[in-house]
């Protein structure tokens, strides 16, 4: 009988080269690293975004106020701390700075909105004298900031 020849591997089409299917260029692009990226940059920036809120840190007051929808441009903040300090923005300044500092701001920008936010051991006076400077000097728009969740005048606790 004669030798015969054994092939293996019984590969159809593929009979030969084994690297033959391989060797074409892929024409798709894979995304899967690409998505697993951007959703470790989405829960870390989740994360982190109520961490970049800047203020100096004072104990609001507790009203039943709803939030004010948020604006485009920052609204011009003043922060009266517990100590007695006045800060506008981010920087602390003195009260006799205040409202020609103010007015320097307010020139350049378009909308003249104050928000005042007020330590709650801050004596009603203080926070009264520095709305009539406002008020004097032409900030009409003025904007208490408070915590949300306080009581209510009906009894019931928000």
């Amino acid at each position: 009988m004669g030798a015969g020849v054994v092939q293996s591997g019984g590969g159809g089409g593929r009979r030969g080269r084994r690297g033959r299917g391989r060797s074409k260029a892929m024409a798709e692009i894979n995304v899967t690293p690409f998505v697993d990226v951007m959703l470790v940059l989405l829960i870390i920036f989740m994360v982190a975004a109520p961490m970049l809120t800047v203020g100096v840190p004072v104990e609001l007051p507790k009203t039943a106020a709803k939030a004010l929808p948020s604006e485009q441009e920052e609204p011009l903040t003043i922060t009266l701390t517990a100590e007695g300090q006045v800060v506008l923005m981010s920087t602390e300044i003195a009260r006799e700075d205040l409202l020609t500092k103010l007015i320097a701001i307010a020139e350049e920008r378009d909308d003249n909105k104050v928000f005042l936010r007020a330590d709650g051991s801050i004596p009603y006076s203080d926070v009264v004298q520095i709305m009539g400077a406002l008020n004097a000097g032409g900030f009409n728009n003025i904007g208490l900031v408070t915590e949300t969740g306080g009581p209510r005048l009906d009894g019931n606790d928000g």
